[in-house]
């Protein structure tokens, strides 16, 4: 499966927003999606707005993130899973607003990012495989994109 495929899909799940306690609203944009081969896991680079009532105006700013894959059979979708966080950036904020969000920041990623559908398979992806009693298991992230492996269904 390609980068390309995967992108389209993730990016009819964005915008999403977040409110951070009442003081300031999170806008996530779409994700720009990489992979990363040596360690079997992707990145999404993503922009975020700040904006709300404790702030003079917009700000935009981002953070990476990097994630492990796996398939969940209960509704045919490869999903995030596993993630790493770095740290938000956003120039135009002060220090102790920018540190004050990143407090705020792993469980944010964690409770909204958290098992994200990449991609939802279709029926037709799965006919043949569904006909020979087996379902997507491990998925490998190469170069030119993911690869992911057949076993057996449980009984």
């Amino acid at each position: 499966m390609s980068t390309d495929v995967l992108q389209r899909s993730v990016a009819q799940r964005f915008p999403m927003r977040y409110p951070v306690q009442g003081l300031l609203n999170l806008d996530l944009q779409p994700p720009r999606l990489s992979l990363l081969p040596e360690q079997n896991r992707m990145r999404a680079e993503m922009v975020v707005d700040a904006a709300g009532p404790t702030l003079n105006r917009s700000h935009r700013g981002s953070f990476d993130l990097d994630f492990a894959l796996r398939y969940e059979a209960s509704d045919r979708t490869l999903r995030a899973h596993q993630l790493r966080i770095d740290r938000l950036r956003f120039p135009s904020l002060q220090p102790g607003v920018v540190e004050l969000l990143n407090t705020y920041a792993p469980a944010l990623a964690e409770q909204s990012l958290r098992e994200v559908v990449l991609h939802r398979l279709q029926p037709q992806d799965l006919r043949m495989a569904d006909a020979l009693g087996m379902q997507p298991g491990p998925i490998t992230v190469t170069s030119s994109g993911l690869v992911i492996g057949f076993v057996l269904k449980p009984l």
